[in-house]
């Protein structure tokens, strides 16, 4: 899946909401097709700077450029050729629906709002071609095999294992063909095993040109890391419950 990705640059980024700072002095230099690991433990504002890069949350100081355009002034700029997966409150999957289900729904949005004009105006055969195509090459991106599944594309998503429904949500993602792919939790409740599987997934995207940003409890070996720990000096409050939600809140959230 050979995408062109982009730079992602921060200096002195910072987010504050009501409570406190979700997270603050972010650096940050990677070129284009570069695998990033915002590293940290869970509630440092990992989750609140992924959002940042990608143009879903408003920084509250420093400046950051993705893809060339500006943070925090151009966030829908970024949005469109950014895509977050696996983030909890904003790609949740539905339990409910099936693997087939979700590929088709996220097919269509993005043939509806993704695609041009003249694309929509194609004979229908050739866009449900398209569609089909783009499912495909999403699923080999994400290393998602629907024949592997229980009942293939029947299977329902509360009857994933994990890494399944982490790779189900990449796949979604990587339908838009973004530019910049940002997964948040990489890790979280994964083995060795399958957390090795799943970097070596977005280090292969990287590979083809794809930019990918993932959210992670220690980052692996040859990736750009950025760190959200706090420092022992800094009087900060970090990202946890209610300091969270104001966070979200005081900054919106597309």
């Amino acid at each position: 899946m050979a995408v062109d990705g982009v730079a992602v640059t921060a200096e002195g980024l910072g987010l504050k909401g009501p409570r406190g700072w979700a997270f603050r002095g972010i650096d940050l230099t990677a070129e284009p097709g570069a695998l990033i690991a915002v590293e940290g433990p869970s509630g440092s504002g990992r989750t609140s700077l992924l959002l940042a890069l990608t143009g879903r949350m408003k920084a509250t100081e420093g400046t950051a450029t993705v893809g060339g355009a500006r943070l925090p002034k151009q966030l829908a700029a970024v949005r469109r050729f950014s895509a977050p997966a696996h983030v909890a409150g904003l790609t949740d999957l539905d339990p409910a629906l099936t693997v087939g289900e979700h590929l088709r729904e996220r097919a269509l949005l993005q043939r509806r709002f993704g695609d041009s004009v003249r694309a929509l105006l194609r004979p229908r055969e050739e866009r449900t071609a398209e569609a089909s195509l783009r499912i495909d090459t999403a699923l080999a991106a994400a290393g998602l095999d629907r024949e592997a599944l229980p009942k293939g594309a029947r299977t329902a998503v509360r009857d994933l294992e994990r890494p399944e429904a982490l790779r189900l949500s990449i796949a979604l993602a990587l339908i838009g063909r973004p530019r910049l792919l940002a997964v948040d939790d990489l890790d979280l409740k994964l083995s060795d095993a399958e957390r090795v599987e799943a970097w070596a997934q977005l280090g292969s995207l990287a590979a083809a040109g794809t930019t990918v940003l993932a959210v992670c409890s220690e980052a692996p070996e040859g990736a750009v890391k950025v760190s959200t720990r706090p420092e022992p000096e800094q009087d900060t409050r970090t990202e946890t419950g209610k300091e969270a939600t104001d966070a979200f809140t005081a900054t919106g959230r597309a």
